[in-house]
């Protein structure tokens, strides 16, 4: 059976994609179905991760459609969602697929708040599984042959795409399993696996010989690149390396021989040996360097039985010549196979689960769109309000209507009496108390939650520059320094936007207490109210004239321009475009969307007639106001006028004025609520911003740390180990006055399956021959390994340096025995002056070996074999 290669899966730490992204969701789109939608699709999400990388997967299709339905969800929500560390921070751990860890050290892995990462990596399990499930055919069939090269080539487009990104998709160096190096490689031995399987395909149909050496050929040489790709790197499996240098020459034996098939054919006889001969060399390097890889024993055979034959042919009948390897002509190349493209959706079964969510370009365009619409709805607002107000402070300035509506000099004047009860409907003075009284709480709790936010921040910062500092170079993540400059300009953004409502607050305050006497007389009941007012004479002699009619009239067309304003504020309010599928479409097309020049045709195209209307309005107000300021001039010099008169009129203007004055202090201080109520929301999604960055650089930091604490483990303690002193490589030696050590034992021998080795000769005696062990006084009564010289020289007391072993070797059934080494202090059979074990005898020729002579304490005895 062909041997193939299959590249392992990746493991991943388990990641909870449900809560940030239903968080950004919550902070982003407003309550409703799409936001329960979108959170409900979130949660789906998650499941789908954990079904695809969080739990081991079956070498089968439904686990490869499985991870690459994740796949396409991973690139599908990738423009839809701020995936970076400043804003929805997600950090993705995954282990080294090669790497096999250590006892100290533990596995190779690589933790980056990165959805590229997060691609990448599932990219390269979906080439891993596909390898696996393709090694899992049975390559007996037309069908398995088929599935297996689309799986090889589905491979060998996973590793090649990540090869060509996988640089730009992370932010530091990858590991070695997904580096372009090692991704390039495995790319090249998926694409030879998968031109192997075309090659048995074509031998299984019968194909002409001529393909099938030119597919052999082409897989000797994608196996040939691959080899040397890795030979010099240590990246892949040491089981790797001989399997693509044998499979090389397979291949390349596997074209020799079909080319000598088609040389024979062409009765190129001479051709045909030298083709055979370099495929039977080819094979014997095989089996010669990588037998217990791959068995070549059949094509062998097969290569020998051919040559035999065309040797045999050739030398009786042909006489052809055999030319030398290098005057072969080169076997062409064909190629049927390349690389799967990565196009999304890889999974025929998948479906977008954010369909409905734009993606977050055209999120950004509808954001600033909408930032434009509301400066220019904003801006034609205030500019009609501005023209009321100014209005307003015209009349109040003539004191009209009523100057013209005081006829008695005694009574209130009917637009007074109105604009008092206006007052007192809002709650009069108190309402205004209320809400100044509230605005400094408001005020503080946003600066809190402002300083809190930013004290995150300067926390993680402080920490991540004390690592820094301390791990120096090792310490490979993006600063915080850099990461929250953001945050930080967002934050500067709150502040300023606190100190300029601390300053509103400020003028709204000064202005009430200048109006807060006039405010307060429009608040009391009528008959107070009219006696704040002075009395005066009546002008009789206006009663009924002309000029007083013309200030009704226009005074009354005033009106009705403010009215008119109005309905038009109302109406510039309530238009709504949807600018969605402008912003898609123009980014369907171009691939990005001008945002400036769309929005700003088409706010002239909607907002355009508002505009010219608010313009006729404002331009015939002006024409009023002239009109009444001319005839306002001809009452006054018809007007009887004396102290009280003058009096009575300075009042009723005030009164006027003050009320004007309520009426905007109200809707500005309700505006500054509500503008603060706004801020807190805002500044409280901005905690959670700055809470979940840090939160997010926090788990990095630990992932960090940990991978650091691993890497030092794994690290040696000293560049090299220093030199051994000379005397400890010195043999030792014991005198007699030294104490003797006990010696080793000695390795017991390892039964290795063939016939046991002939049986030692006993040990020779030396000259002036042996001692009896009897005649030597000892305290053990087992005799000791004592060599013994002629009587005129002393006693070697010299033992040997390396423990000796039995006087017979163990075979199985046969195990020997081994005596066990006593400590000297406790032995009481331990010879006295040597202190020698009992293993160590040996007799001298023709006694037999473990005598019983010892009473109360019987050795196992062993049959004796005398010399031959």
């Amino acid at each position: 059976m062909a041997t193939f290669i299959s590249v392992p899966l990746k493991k991943s730490s388990e990641v909870d994609l449900s809560k940030p992204l239903t968080k950004f969701i919550h902070n982003t789109y407003p309550s409703g179905e799409e936001q329960n939608e979108y959170c409900r699709a979130a949660d789906e999400l998650n499941k789908l991760r954990k079904s695809a990388v969080g739990r081991p997967l079956d070498k089968h299709d439904s686990s490869l459609e499985t991870v690459m339905r994740y796949y396409d969800q991973l690139c599908s929500i990738e423009p839809k969602f701020p995936f970076t560390e400043s804003q929805l921070c997600l950090t993705f751990t995954w282990k080294d697929a090669f790497d096999k860890g250590s006892i100290f050290g533990g596995s190779v892995k690589l933790a980056l708040p990165s959805l590229g990462y997060e691609k990448t990596c599932v990219l390269f399990n979906i080439g891993a599984l596909a390898s696996q499930i393709a090694c899992e055919q049975n390559l007996d069939n037309d069908e398995a042959l088929k599935a297996a090269s689309k799986y090889y080539q589905l491979a060998s487009g996973a590793f090649s795409h990540i090869k060509d990104t996988v640089l730009s998709s992370l932010n530091r160096d990858p590991t070695v399993d997904i580096s372009p190096d090692t991704v390039g490689t495995l790319s090249l031995i998926m694409l030879a696996q998968a031109q192997e399987v075309f090659f048995l395909k074509a031998t299984r149909d019968k194909m002409k010989d001529a393909l099938i050496a030119k597919l052999a050929n082409q897989a000797a040489d994608y196996y040939g690149d691959a080899f040397k790709q890795c030979q010099y790197k240590d990246t892949l499996s040491k089981e790797v390396f001989p399997i693509l240098a044998a499979k090389h020459c397979i291949m390349q034996a596997h074209a020799e021989y079909h080319q000598a098939v088609l040389a024979k054919q062409q009765k190129k006889f001479g051709e045909e040996i030298g083709r055979l001969q370099h495929a039977s060399d080819l094979v014997k390097t095989v089996s010669s360097r990588y037998d217990e890889y791959i068995n070549v024993k059949d094509l062998a055979d097969k290569i020998n039985r051919a040559l035999t034959a065309a040797k045999k042919d050739n030398d009786f009948i042909y006489h052809d010549r055999v030319p030398d390897l290098k005057d072969l002509e080169s076997i062409g190349k064909a190629s049927l196979v390349k690389p799967t493209p990565i196009n999304i959706p890889l999974s025929q079964k998948f479906s977008d689960l954010f369909e409905k969510m734009v993606p977050l370009a055209v999120q950004q365009c509808l954001n600033v769109y909408n930032q434009r619409k509301a400066e220019l709805i904003n801006t034609t607002i205030a500019q009609m309000r501005d023209a009321t107000t100014f209005v307003n402070g015209v009349l109040a300035s003539l004191n009209l209507p009523a100057a013209i509506e005081d006829v008695s000099g005694d009574s209130i004047p009917q637009s007074i009496l109105q604009k008092s009860k206006a007052i007192i409907q809002q709650g009069g003075i108190q309402t205004i108390d209320q809400l100044i009284r509230d605005l400094p709480e408001l005020l503080q709790r946003n600066k809190e939650i402002l300083e809190e936010s930013l004290k995150f921040l300067d926390e993680e910062e402080a920490t991540d520059n004390d690592l820094k500092s301390k791990f120096k170079d090792r310490w490979q993540r993006t600063p915080s320094i850099e990461l929250y400059k953001p945050l930080r300009t967002e934050g500067d953004s709150f502040r300023g936007v606190l100190d300029r409502a601390i300053g509103a607050d400020a003028v709204v305050k000064e202005r009430y207490q200048t109006h807060r006497e006039a405010i307060a007389i429009l608040c009391k009941p009528e008959t107070e109210l009219n006696a704040a007012i002075p009395s005066a004479n009546p002008a009789k002699t206006l009663q009924g004239s002309e000029v007083v009619s013309t200030l009704k009239s226009l005074l009354n067309m005033l009106d009705e321009v403010k009215k008119g304003r109005e309905q038009l504020e109302n109406d510039i309010k309530s238009v709504n475009f949807d600018m969605t599928t402008k912003f898609l479409t123009a980014l369907a097309q171009d691939g990005a969307v001008n945002e400036e020049a769309i929005s700003v045709t088409e706010l002239d195209r909607i907002y355009g007639s508002y505009t010219h209307k608010v313009q006729e309005n404002l331009k015939k107000q002006e024409d009023i106001i002239n009109n009444i300021q001319s005839s306002h001039q001809e009452f006054s010099k018809m007007k009887q006028t004396n102290s009280e008169a003058n009096l009575r009129e300075e009042v009723l203007k005030n009164l006027a004025v003050g009320h004007d004055n309520y009426i905007e202090l109200v809707a500005n201080l309700r505006e500054g609520t509500k503008f603060y109520n706004d801020l807190t929301e805002i500044l409280l999604k901005f905690q959670g911003k700055c809470s979940d960055i840090v939160f997010a650089r926090k788990t990095e930091r630990d992932e960090l740390l940990k991978d650091l604490q691993q890497s030092i483990a794994r690290e040696p303690s000293a560049p090299s180990i220093p030199q051994v002193p000379s005397y400890q490589n010195a043999p030792s030696t014991v005198t007699t006055n030294a104490t003797s050590s006990i010696p080793t034992p000695a390795p017991r021998t390892v039964f290795s399956g063939k016939q046991p080795p002939p049986r030692p000769p006993p040990p020779t005696v030396p000259a002036g021959g042996p001692v009896p062990a009897s005649s030597i006084q000892t305290t053990n009564t087992t005799s000791a390994a004592v060599s013994i010289t002629v009587p005129s020289q002393p006693l070697s007391t010299t033992i040997p340096t390396q423990a000796q072993g039995p006087p017979y070797p163990s075979y199985p059934g046969y195990p020997g025995y081994y005596g066990m080494p006593m400590p000297v202090g406790f032995n009481p059979y331990m010879y006295g002056q040597q202190g020698m074990p009992a293993y160590m005898y040996q007799p001298p020729s023709g006694q037999a070996p473990y005598g019983s002579q010892q009473p109360g304490y019987s050795y196992p005895q062993q049959p004796f074999y005398p010399p031959q």
